[in-house]
Formats: structure tokens, sequence, C-alpha cells
């Protein structure tokens, strides 16, 4: 069996729970350490706390990752030697680093980067130093793991100085059910009067959309309406809640668990909101957020912003929407006419690409594993940034 130490940045973030499904249901037993997200945040179960932190403070967690490097030691008391240890985000692979000299200093560190931080891409200094810490943290990795290969392709490649080899895995939905039929989602069209839905769900950080949406609902007159579901940046919004409370067509409904709620959520809307403009050009142009599997998955139509790679991605498979410009009266455009039978066409296209695309299962897991897993072989030898990048599996995206 694999032990695998997971240092996460925010114990509470619904991916890390995802990915230890992953690593447990591919056979391997993992111990949690990281921070909690606010001091309001709840303590986990069976997780190790190695301190709280902040959103938007970059700073403040500068100072709590150099506080847990002091006492790591002792948090990891009675831990034993993992096989390898996972780092979530830049500021973990100080951790991991330090964790690793604690184990005796020859456990394979696995990067885990799924966001490309905008001080990443900065050219004044600030930018080179991070970078440049990027690289001396990295200098031990053994492998990255990212989730789109625009990320390889506009930052680890071209900017990057990390020298490790990449894997390549999406962020779809974990499927554990062994050998059942996978739950198929049905046409919703709504009933005569009533209005559209589109689910924006997830990671709620892009102000932007909000007041895209906003504006856009309203022009509409109540014919579409807006469902919010996830967890709020509150730091990215002057006043989410209030803002929200005050939109008629706009419906916070808070966090749900993923996969165990998926359909039952989506089955509320009929189109899947993969628009971002948290960092417009930079990571949100790069990233395949986990709504668009999620919501694929179900059949809700996903709607994506030309020039990025969700939108590149949904045009290659010939579905969803795909929005011209950032503004409400676009948007009214895109969906002109939207009918009944306009609808179960787009959904259709949805359906058709089978829910096997969307979904990593319990035999995915378990080559995932075994990938990590072979880290520990002192001769192996993994291929290239550039080598891996060009390489496209059938399922999953493991390389």
């Amino acid at each position: 069996m694999l032990d695998v130490l997971y240092l996460a940045h925010d114990v509470a973030d619904p991916a890390i729970r995802r990915r230890t499904l992953m690593l447990e249901a591919g056979g391997a037993k993992v111990t949690v350490a990281g921070f909690r997200r606010g001091a309001d945040t709840p303590v986990v179960a069976g997780h190790i706390e190695l301190g709280v932190t902040r959103d938007g403070r970059f700073g403040q967690r500068i100072a709590a990752v150099g506080k847990a490097a002091m006492v790591l030691g002792g948090k990891l008391r009675g831990v034993e030697k993992p096989g390898i240890i996972i780092a979530r985000n830049l500021e973990m692979l100080a951790l991991a680093n330090r964790a690793n000299a604690i184990f005796g200093g020859d456990v394979p560190i696995v990067y885990e980067c799924l966001d490309i931080h905008r001080l990443l891409l900065r050219n004044d200094l600030a930018g080179r130093t991070l970078r440049a810490a990027e690289q001396y943290l990295g200098r031990n990795v053994s492998l990255l793991i990212t989730s789109s290969p625009a990320f390889i392709e506009n930052y680890f490649r071209p900017v990057s100085r990390l020298k490790a080899p990449a894997l390549l895995l999406e962020n779809q939905v974990i499927d554990l059910e062994d050998n059942a039929e996978m739950q198929t989602a049905r046409p919703r069209p709504p009933r005569p009067g009533e209005p559209w839905k589109i689910g924006w769900f997830g990671a709620l950080r892009c102000d932007k959309s909000l007041k895209l949406l906003a504006e856009f609902t309203r022009a509409m007159n109540g014919r579409f309406e807006v469902v919010l579901r996830g967890r709020p940046a509150y730091s990215e919004f002057d006043d989410f809640n209030g803002f929200v409370e005050n939109e008629p067509f706009l419906h916070f409904h808070g966090a749900y668990k993923n996969p165990e709620d998926l359909a039952r959520i989506y089955d509320d809307v009929q189109f899947s909101w993969g628009i971002d403009f948290f960092e417009e050009g930079l990571n949100s142009s790069w990233l395949l957020p986990n709504r668009l599997y999620e919501g694929c998955r179900y059949n809700a139509v996903p709607i994506a912003m030309r020039g990025t790679e969700t939108a590149r991605f949904i045009s290659a498979k010939h579905i969803g929407l795909v929005l011209d410009r950032a503004d409400s009266a676009a948007l009214a455009a895109l969906f002109a006419g939207m009918s009944p039978e306009r609808y179960l066409a787009e959904f259709g296209k949805v359906a058709a690409t089978g829910a096997q695309t969307w979904v990593f299962d319990r035999a995915d897991c378990q080559r995932l594993v075994n990938r990590l897993a072979a880290l520990r072989t002192t001769d192996a030898q993994p291929a290239s940034i550039h080598e891996l990048s060009q390489t496209h599996s059938n399922k999953g995206g493991l390389l």
C-alpha cells in the first residue's frame, strides 16, 4: 500500500476531499496535514492542523508557512514515513521539503498546481522572486500534477523554471460505483411560464461574472434565473451576500458535496456557467474548471467565453454555447430565441459525449496511485514536461 502525506493549503477545500477520495479508492493510505482558511472554518476531523491562513493575505500566508515549518516535526510525530509527499500549491511545497528532511530526505515529492497565481506571471521583482522560489522549492520535485494543458503551454513550459515532468489530471467527477450503470441525466426544459436556469456552481470568486449575470437576468425580466451554489471567496466581492439578496433573479443556496450532491443540483438547471474572469487573460483563460466536468456529467449545457481553454475544449467536442463578448447584450444574443427544441438539441449533444468522458472511476484511481507509487523506484526515467504534455491518453488525462 502506498502511504501518502498530503499537504493541503486549505483542508476544507472540496478539491482536497476529492483528491483524497481518489487516492484512497486507488488503494493508498492518505494522511492530510494543512491549514484552515480563516479562523471560522471548522476543524476537519482526522486531519493534522498546521495553522490558520486568510484569503487574499499573501504575506500572512508566508508567515503561517514559516511558523508551521518550525513545528512540523512535532506535528508529524507518530506519522509513519510516507511513500510520497504531495504538496498542493506553492506554499505547501516549502513544507513538503521540510517534511522530506524530517523523514530522511529520500521521499519523492509531488507538486500539485491547479491554478497559476497572478504573482507568478508578473515581470517585476516580485514575479521574478516568486518564480525563483518555485524553482528552488521545486528542485526535488519528482512530478508536477496540473489540470489543464494550457497551464503547461502558457506557464510551465515557457515561463516556469520548474524542471519536473508533468502529469495532466483533469478535474473529472469521481464515480466509484463498481459494476453499476451510470446515472443518466434527463432533459429538463422549464415548464410553461417558468424561467430558464443557469447554474453557477463551485468556487465563486468572479465579481465580473456576478455583475454580468445580474445585469443579464434583469434585462431578461425573469425569463432567466441564476442559481449559485458553492463557496464564495468573500474577499473578492464588496458584499457578496448583500448583492445577491438585492438581485431578484439570482439565488444562492450555499455549499454542496461533490460528488454526492451533483445529480440533484444539476437537475435543477439547464445551463452551466463555465466562465471565470477572476484573473482574466491569465489563469482564468487557461483553466478547465470543475464545474465544466460536473455540469457535462449531468448534461447541463456549458457556457464558455471565447478565447479561453474552456471554449476551445467544448468547441472541440461540438457542445455548449460560446459567448463572444463579456456584456449583457452579447449574453442576451447568445440566448435569443431559446426554445425547448433548441435546448433539447444542445442537451442531446452533451449527452452524446457519454458520461464516461466526464468521470474518474475506480480503475482510473488505481492507475493514478500506481503512477505515483512508481516514483519510489530509483531507476524510473520520467519524461520531460515537453514530452509528457504532448502525450494524450484516452481516459482521465493520465500520462
